[in-house]
């Protein structure tokens, strides 16, 4: 393929990872307000960088004009307006802030530009909308699960956690309901919900709760039992609904001392030097996915299993690879022409060309990420 020109709109752990591995075959450029993550990436002789405030209105569209994809890696809450303003500048995208509206609320806009846009084409969602598109275009699904989460090698006392993604993005998944499908029906319960303990090969046992990550599977998807839940160590969710129940996660401002300030705001700052990897610490994300439907008048069920680990060698987190490198694959597949648009196209639709479902599997697995199909 000819080599292309894309811009990376953030720099953040997963950013700069995505804008690290389209490097090697592509002409890139990096974009973020941070001049210490652009420092980092400058290492590099193949990454250019811009240093500009994408918040600033018309910033967007004066940057991504002379590229021929955009990859939108900002936080969840400037998620939603970053991809309008890239469709208004009729630019294709990839992206994965993961952000809280409704994507499709801007398929007519990108249709009326004649831009494609993927969103949420990261882990999950991503591999997981990857999965259940590619089975459900060829048998009846009757139920998918997925369980996933990332987390830090070594367990720390008290939170046992690292994030990765903003603190503010890690926190809305303790308080946004989780919405899930059960019997044909969707279903809407707090986040933390129905704890479960669930053991894992190579890691033991991990806690599992329900969580919003089914996303657009909602809308795209007829099954009538459809599941995400988020994996964590034993004993995270107690102290995350002592802390949420006690309006540390609120989005309400509050008065202190004269000032408004919203509780999220404070403690995303308090937690955010005690939950950020530090340089050389390790972490894995850990993921299985459960498919089960009839296939050619059988009941079947497929499981895939996925425990990827730090990159000592390149100094990668887990987590920046497994994300960053299901969007860089989509990204190659937007660059050949494989995905068809215009409009919003959520993961799932991607992967109904089985040539799309196995681009994807081998190019994560040439990056040492397997998703190994259980023996049926």
């Amino acid at each position: 393929m000819k080599q292309k020109k894309i811009v990376v709109l953030g720099a953040g752990l997963v950013g700069s990872a995505i804008a690290m591995d389209l490097s090697a075959t592509h002409d890139v450029t990096s974009v973020d307000i941070n001049e210490k993550a652009l420092l980092e990436l400058r290492k590099n002789p193949g990454i250019h960088t811009i240093t500009a405030d994408l918040s600033v209105l018309g910033s967007i569209e004066k940057i991504v004009r002379d590229y021929d994809l955009v990859i939108g890696t900002v936080p969840g809450y400037m998620g939603f307006g970053t991809v309008q303003r890239v469709i208004s500048a009729g630019k294709d995208m990839v992206d994965i802030s993961f952000f809280p509206q409704d994507p499709f609320q801007l398929d007519e806009e990108a249709k009326k530009h004649h831009v494609s846009v993927v969103i949420d084409g990261g882990v999950a969602p991503g591999m997981s909308n990857i999965f259940l598109g590619y089975y459900a275009s060829r048998m009846k699904v009757e139920k998918f699960v997925c369980y996933v989460g990332g987390l830090p090698v070594v367990r720390q006392w008290p939170f046992e956690y690292k994030a990765v993604f903003s603190p503010v993005d890690v926190i809305e998944e303790y308080v946004r309901p989780a919405r899930y499908v059960e019997n044909g029906k969707l279903i809407v319960k707090p986040a933390l919900s129905d704890t479960e303990l669930i053991d894992f090969d190579e890691i033991g046992t991990l806690e599992a709760w329900n969580s919003d990550g089914l996303r657009t599977l909602l809308h795209t998807m007829d099954v009538p039992d459809m599941i995400e839940k988020t994996l964590r160590y034993p004993g995270t969710v107690e102290y995350l609904k002592v802390l949420r129940e006690s309006g540390f996660f609120s989005y309400e401002e509050i008065e202190v001392n004269g000032k408004k300030v919203r509780p999220v705001d404070v403690t995303a700052r308090l937690l955010f030097p005690r939950w950020k990897l530090k340089p050389g610490e390790e972490d894995f994300t850990i993921m299985r996915v459960e498919i089960s439907g009839v296939k050619e008048k059988q009941k079947r069920t497929f499981i895939y299993n996925m425990l990827d680990r730090y990159d000592k060698e390149k100094k990668m987190i887990s987590m920046a690879r497994t994300t960053g490198f299901t969007c860089t694959a989509l990204a190659n597949l937007m660059l050949e022409g494989k995905i068809e648009g215009p409009g919003i196209i959520p993961p799932e639709m991607v992967a109904k060309k089985e040539e799309n479902f196995i681009f994807i599997l081998r190019y994560l697995q040439e990056r040492g990420i397997d998703y190994v199909l259980e023996n049926q």
